[in-house]
């Protein structure tokens, strides 16, 4: 593993073939930059060492990212991998992986019998449908969602929902109580 002083000591070189690469002299980059040819020449040879001050200007004068002339290490792979569980009857893939707070899931749910009992708990669900469509039975009302539709509910109604004609595919936001999924705009004031 590269310490500090790796990463620090290659920049020197790196500044030197970026420069000379681009076919630009010491003189002309310390105009550029208003940078000293000296202190050009010190930082490309490692007998200064780059300071933040320093480098802000050369990687605009050279049109690179800060992290292209320090060499920083590539950022890890951003993916996630969930693993599918079967909750009774429903495949669930969990999207977040921190505890409390506004959880996310991908699901599949099968289609249910129209007579299944309404459950009530704590917390507030927004359901999106991403395909098939989505029985939800919701205090006493019985709504159909199709594709690209959403719904919001406090789970304190009793609710039960389930694919309608098949199996639906959908993701499920699900936050302790109160919490809601989305943020409403203020009117503006006048």
């Amino acid at each position: 593993m590269e310490t500090t002083d790796d990463v620090l000591a290659a920049v020197g070189p790196r500044l030197r073939r970026l420069r000379q690469e681009r076919g630009v002299t010491l003189n002309a980059l310390a105009e550029t930059t208003g940078i000293s040819v000296s202190t050009l020449s010190r930082l490309e040879s490692g007998k200064r060492r780059p300071s933040l001050e320093l480098l802000l200007p050369l990687a605009q004068a050279h049109h690179v990212p800060l992290d292209e002339l320090v060499g920083a290490p590539e950022v890890g792979d951003p993916r996630i991998r969930p693993r599918p569980r079967r909750m009774n009857d429903m495949t669930v893939l969990p999207l977040t992986r921190r505890p409390g707070g506004v959880q996310a899931f991908k699901m599949i749910v099968p289609e249910r019998p129209a007579d299944t009992e309404p459950r009530v708990h704590e917390g507030y669900e927004w359901l999106y449908v991403l395909n098939g469509r989505l029985r939800l039975h919701l205090a006493g009302r019985d709504l159909i969602l199709e594709p690209g539709e959403a719904a919001e509910f406090d789970t304190r109604l009793p609710h039960w929902f389930g694919g309608a004609g098949g199996p639906v595919e959908l993701l499920s936001l699900f936050g302790p109580q109160g919490e809601r999924m989305h943020l409403r705009a203020r009117p503006r004031q006048k």
